[in-house]
């Protein structure tokens, strides 16, 4: 007896946390984690580890929260999407009021946390969760512009870790925001092409055309191109601080290509298999480009 009230505890505890992890939308907040030290690493001087626990733990919080958040204000809209039904608060597993209590004490813990590494950081992780749930959230069933919106806050982490680790928001800072704001379309735009009918079934307007054309296509492939040309911007030495390297340039440059090509390939074809390669080279791109700057300046 004892066993099976063990058992079902277990249970009932890894049910508790697959939610949490559900609720916060781990993976996600994982690479924006991710993001934000990539971004630490390229502006401290020094690296100090407790910063960076603290960056880690903070940014989590922040992504997390902004997620519980939205999950509670698209609770309704969830349970219409195939994808979604089945989170937390659509499927009954987790109340919302649960959900908000998640989201206000990961703010909470996110802001002060942000806050002893400094005021700036912790500013900017605020203005990211106002803008995702007070801007964006509510902008996506009304224009396609909501996508434009929500690449601000979805730009921070990167330039995040350059300010938690200098105290100092400049022309460093904001390449790196712009690099990650550039890329934002053309990941989004394709994830949106493969889930448009499942967005649809809610009213969200995701797409820049409304519709899986060569107008979204065009413009995939336009905000690509300037991603790129962000990308190896330091290479010129007018960035500041922040540098790269001709041989760490051109490997990036190479990246971007490669995305490119995925990007046209999505234009002749129109079609979800060609939106999938892409949105999987967009999420390999901005990962292994983030490692080849910090590898850069310690190399």
């Amino acid at each position: 007896m004892k066993t099976a009230v063990g058992t079902a505890k277990t249970h009932s505890m890894a049910l508790v946390f697959s939610d949490f992890k559900e609720i916060t939308k781990a993976r996600l907040a994982l690479s924006v984690v991710f993001s934000s030290i990539a971004g630490y690493f390229l502006g401290a001087t020094q690296i100090e580890w407790s910063a960076v626990l603290l960056l880690a733990f903070g940014g989590y919080c922040m992504v997390g929260a902004s997620n519980a958040f939205n999950q509670v204000i698209e609770k309704d809209l969830d349970a219409l999407m195939s994808r979604t039904r089945n989170r937390p608060i659509p499927s009954g597993r987790m109340t919302p009021s649960m959900a908000l209590t998640i989201a206000v004490i990961m703010t909470l813990l996110g802001i002060v946390t942000l806050y002893i590494l400094n005021p700036k950081t912790a500013m900017f992780g605020a203005i990211s969760i106002f803008l995702y749930t007070s801007v964006y959230t509510p902008l996506k069933t009304k224009t396609p512009l909501a996508v434009f919106i929500g690449a601000f806050p979805g730009a921070i982490p990167f330039m995040l870790g350059w300010v938690a680790a200098t105290n100092d928001f400049g022309i460093e800072p904001g390449t790196l925001f712009m690099i990650q704001f550039f890329w934002q379309f053309p990941h989004f735009w394709a994830l949106a092409w493969m889930l448009d009918e499942d967005y649809k079934k809610a009213g969200f307007k995701m797409l820049p055309t409304g519709e899986k054309d060569k107008g979204t296509a065009v413009q995939i492939i336009m905000y690509t191109v300037w991603m790129i040309i962000i990308s190896v911007i330091p290479v010129f030495g007018i960035t500041g601080k922040l540098s790269l390297s001709i041989p760490g340039g051109i490997i990036v440059f190479l990246m971007g290509m490669v995305m490119l090509v995925f990007a046209f390939k999505l234009f002749e074809k129109r079609d979800n298999a060609s939106a999938r390669k892409l949105m999987l080279a967009s999420v390999t791109y901005i990962s292994l480009m983030q490692v080849v700057y910090v590898a850069d300046k310690f190399i």
